[in-house]
């Protein structure tokens, strides 16, 4: 019996050192490039995204969430997905100025769909919120609809981008 209990837990031990932990979200620095257009983040508003991939020492960062869902919607990646974090607009300083280190996983956030928002590059924009309420005051002031990251549609964040939209960019 000792010896089913020390292979159970030397079985166990395995296992763990099998389950790595995600990285933690990194600040965001004025120097900050966007994956897709390598233009300075910094002077873009709206809520951004970044991205680990296993074996690269540092994030992708997106000047859009819309962007960011795409390149996880998108077949063609570089390397394994460790972890994937979006800004929490629900304690942003303001649209203009999302926040450096408001990150939370996506995975938990409660993302508006189809609000009348445009993002950093003018897209209509993905809007990230770790609580529930303020996603809903967000969507009775903008419209739009309350998603987990999985129910995000692809027609909302691939194909082309009608940059005639009237689009309001929050205060």
């Amino acid at each position: 019996m000792k010896h089913l209990a020390l292979i159970a837990l030397v079985a166990l031990a395995a296992c763990k050192e099998e389950v790595a932990e995600a990285p933690n979200p990194v600040d965001l620095t004025p120097d900050a490039l966007s994956y897709f257009c390598q233009m300075n983040i910094a002077e873009h508003g709206g809520p951004k995204g970044q991205i680990h991939l296993k074996g690269y020492p540092t994030p992708l960062f997106f000047a859009q969430v819309r962007d960011m869902v795409a390149y996880l919607k998108s077949p063609e990646r570089d390397a394994e997905i460790t972890a994937v974090y979006v800004s929490d607009m629900g304690i942003a300083p303001s649209w203009r100025q999302p926040g450096i280190s408001n990150w939370i996983m996506a995975d938990g956030a409660t993302f508006v769909v189809g609000a009348d928002v445009a993002g950093g590059m003018g897209a209509r924009e993905v809007v990230p919120f770790a609580d529930p309420a303020d996603a809903s005051a967000f969507i009775e002031r903008f419209g739009g609809s309350a998603l987990p990251l999985s129910g995000i549609p692809s027609t909302e964040v691939l194909g082309p981008v009608d940059l005639d939209l009237q689009l309001e960019t929050p205060a």
